[in-house]
């Protein structure tokens, strides 16, 4: 049994940790909204530039010159899988489920003999799959220095992957990321990036419609600059719906281990004041039975 020393150290121990996680909450409360505004304010943005794919992929059908990243190679061997976490820990389940939803996809692709590469963008990630898919990994993207994201971040990532794809390194390339729904749910999300998807339901029937168009110059002269920039604006979204997701995960992980903390002193000081009682009654019963032997 610890002594009451021991439980009053205890006490405090856990009472300065929970000044901890405090001030992280509030912290990372002020990050949220901040990071909320700006993933909801890319979305319009990427879900446009889906629809502007769509409609100038839906003229050019199945022609012989259709840029290579719209049509792809070909062939469905090697998967390039775009893994982007956090850089720090503390949130929860965060970094672990966008892993998980990668190292699944991993594995299926593998168990069908196709050859699997990874490049991950941030820390934890590259932690988490290193462990099984080490050797796999083939580039590791480090933020850590960004103290606010901007697009020029998201189009190097970009670049790096089409500059993958033009050497032969790759066939198809998914992008892992965590969509923000709300402070308590985030999303896992997989996206197709090559071949370039001409985008989903929203923008199909967006590309779909009576109207005709012209394009100046040629469709092909279009798609040509239109499909690595949407990849980028691609990346950016990934990035922000992360951003706002992490902060989020890390507002109610936070949360719950400052309760628990709160819980925990609550237990120790009945045990300290219980110790401390039977210490009283013990001391008293020494002292009566001395002074009855007297």
């Amino acid at each position: 049994m610890p002594s009451l020393k021991d439980l009053r150290n205890r006490i405090s121990s856990v009472k300065s940790t929970q000044k901890i996680t405090q001030a992280m909450q509030m912290v990372a409360a002020a990050k949220l909204r901040r990071a909320q505004e700006a993933a909801e304010a890319a979305r319009p943005y990427s879900q446009r530039m889906g629809a502007v794919l769509a409609n100038v992929a839906s003229t050019l059908g199945d022609a012989d010159d259709a840029p290579k990243l719209m049509v792809g190679t070909g062939k469905d061997q090697t998967h390039l899988l775009v893994v982007c976490t956090a850089e720090r820990g503390l949130c929860g389940g965060f970094n672990a489920s966008i892993a998980k939803l990668a190292r699944d996809h991993a594995r299926k692709l593998l168990s069908d003999g196709k050859e699997v590469k990874i490049l991950t963008v941030g820390k934890k990630g590259y932690d988490i799959l290193r462990r099984v898919y080490g050797d796999k990994i083939i580039e590791r993207v480090d933020l850590r220095d960004v103290k606010r994201l901007a697009f020029t971040d998201a189009d190097a990532i970009g670049k790096k992957v089409i500059e993958l794809f033009e050497k032969g390194e790759f066939d198809v390339c998914t992008l892992f990321y965590s969509e923000f729904q709300s402070v308590i749910s985030q999303v896992p999300t997989a996206q197709q990036l090559i071949p370039a998807t001409a985008g989903g339901e929203e923008e199909a029937e967006n590309a779909a419609g009576d109207a005709a168009y012209e394009y100046e110059p040629d469709a092909v002269s279009i798609l040509d600059d239109l499909i690595p920039r949407n990849i980028s604006v691609q990346v950016f979204r990934a990035l922000l719906e992360n951003s706002a997701s992490e902060q989020g995960a890390r507002m109610t992980a936070m949360d719950n281990a400052t309760r628990n903390a709160g819980e925990m002193i609550d237990d120790l000081t009945l045990d300290y004041n219980r110790q401390r009682q039977a210490q009283i009654t013990k001391e008293l019963i020494e002292i009566i039975s001395g002074a009855e032997a007297l």
